[in-house]
């Protein structure tokens, strides 16, 4: 489990060149020699990603030798991506803005299809709550997905400085949610999430974007079998069963707001201030230990424990840590 949350920098290590002819089906593809900027801009379909870049001047740095994996949108991608955040057109997007989106499908490194397992890595976009390179999830399943909304229609696409994989969505900026629906592996956690309609929505609290309070969050992300072993230990046989006062307590018990706690900033015996805590003065902090092995132990309320299996899982609102038990107020 502690390797399939692990970052995967070993992903972009692959070097592996393929020939222009079965890189892609598409004839304006095949470009021996041209930069990631050159192909694109001899590719129709990739038009507007091409005008992107040249507004952010990230034309000049994917021009550059690299070598990057790029996850390039279509037009027909951009399109949608305009109409989901209503806009008409580019220019009506902060350049900012634009600019952090494009580098949100940059990763440092060549990075074949053939490379890739389902798990982690780093973008080039920076998160707003840390300051950090965000997150990307990759899900090989059923072709390849990226975040659970863009997936490679032609990938391969090899150039003098990296490879492209041409996608059909846009892959905005990530919150904490995006990465809890996208990672099938957090299926039980969106359940709970979404089992009622609690007096706080938990998924329109994890959405708020960074920069407006209470983000941002840090979120310990019990796995999905850390909520069947809390249903055996409950004796019930479905969230449904849990009482929506419980449930929501328990996941505002995993919850912390106004902060964006990197691992790196763990220490042994660190007290974390939960949101369910901070309302409730009677209920114990989260103490955070380090044993032998694993990246750090919580211990809830009832002195049970929970062990951190993965860590910095970064969106732009605030960070995941992955946990094998749900902890209990």
């Amino acid at each position: 489990m502690k390797n399939y949350f692990r970052i995967l920098p070993i992903l972009f290590l692959s070097l592996f060149i393929i020939s222009c002819d079965n890189s892609s089906d598409d004839d304006d593809l095949c470009c021996a020699g041209s930069s990631i900027v050159d192909l694109a801009s001899q590719t129709e379909s990739l038009s507007t990603l091409v005008s992107a870049l040249q507004i952010t001047g990230l034309d000049e740095t994917l021009s550059s030798p690299g070598a990057f994996t790029v996850l390039a949108p279509t037009n027909d991608a951009f399109d949608a991506f305009l109409t989901s955040i209503n806009v008409a057109s580019l220019d009506d997007i902060p350049v900012d803005v634009l600019s952090n989106v494009l580098l949100n499908h940059v990763i440092i490194g060549e990075a074949q299809s053939g490379s890739l397992t389902n798990g982690y890595a780093s973008t080039l976009a920076v998160s707003g709550a840390s300051g950090t390179n965000m997150s990307l999830y990759i899900n090989t399943d059923d072709g390849v997905t990226f975040n659970g909304v863009s997936s490679v229609t032609t990938a391969d696409v090899v150039a003098s400085n990296g490879v492209v994989h041409i996608v059909d969505g846009v892959i905005g900026l990530p919150s904490v949610v995006t990465f809890a629906l996208a990672d099938p592996n957090f299926g039980s956690l969106v359940q709970a999430l979404t089992a009622y309609d609690y007096p706080q929505s938990f998924v329109g609290l994890l959405s708020i974007p960074a920069g407006s309070a209470p983000a941002p969050f840090t979120v310990f992300a019990p796995v999905n079998s850390a909520f069947d072993n809390l249903l055996d230990e409950l004796a019930v046989n479905s969230i449904y069963e849990i009482d929506e006062q419980t449930l929501g307590a328990v996941l505002s018990y995993h919850v912390m707001v106004s902060a964006n706690q990197m691992s790196n900033t763990f220490s042994d015996g660190m007290v974390l201030t939960t949101s369910l805590a901070q309302a409730n003065p009677s209920i114990a902090n989260l103490t955070l230990n380090f044993g032998d092995t694993g990246e750090g132990i919580l211990t809830d309320n009832n002195q049970r424990t929970s062990n951190i299996i993965a860590v910095d899982v970064q969106a732009d609102n605030g960070i995941i840590h992955a946990i094998d038990t749900v902890v209990l107020p």
